[in-house]
């Protein structure tokens, strides 16, 4: 075990074609402009954006989790455009376990061209090698198949499936628990 990873100056990457970095107070327009999409917010624990103070609240919270050392999560900035078109991070950290929750969303105008592997091996590479995690999880509802096929790309196991586990939206939702350990790493 070790005496856990130390949340002070919040770290940036680059990798290939994204920039990885803090959110800044003009994203909030990217920020709402990607939660307000539907299918954006399908599987995620709320409704669309309805304004830009629902964004401005969302990086609100950014704030909030890496300042309780809970969680951190990056913009994910295009190279080209500089425009942000998605966000993924990490919460729920539990020192005392070496655990972290992962976490990532994208506009749909970039799904399925290799954006979240490529971005997520950064961040998995900063849990596992720089915040000595032992395990990242990830929570993904079983009908979000993108999502799924994504875990497995990057070498997640299933652990299984917590039934009916949070209420969302109305209804009660399963979620599939996804693994990866550092000695898998």
């Amino acid at each position: 075990m070790n005496s856990g990873f130390t949340f002070v100056e919040f770290p940036c990457f680059k990798s290939e074609r994204f920039t990885l970095r803090k959110e800044e107070a003009n994203d909030r327009y990217d920020i709402y402009e990607l939660y307000s999409k539907e299918d954006v917010v399908k599987y995620m624990p709320f409704t669309p954006f309805t304004s830009v103070e629902d964004a401005i609240n969302e990086m609100n919270w950014y704030q909030k989790i890496f300042k309780e050392q809970s969680g951190l999560r990056w913009m994910i900035e295009d190279s080209e455009s500089k425009k942000v078109i998605g966000t993924c991070g990490f919460l729920n950290y539990e020192k005392i376990h070496n655990r972290i929750e992962i976490g990532y969303d994208l506009t749909p105008d970039f799904w399925g061209k290799g954006i979240m592997t490529e971005v997520v091996k950064c961040i998995m590479d900063f849990g596992f090698l720089t915040m000595k995690l032992n395990k990242i999880e990830a929570k993904v509802e079983p009908g979000n198949e993108a999502s799924i096929r994504l875990m497995f790309k990057l070498g997640f196991h299933k652990e299984g499936v917590l039934r009916q586990h949070e209420f969302e939206k109305g209804k009660y939702i399963d979620l599939a628990i996804f693994s990866k350990l550092k000695s898998e790493y």
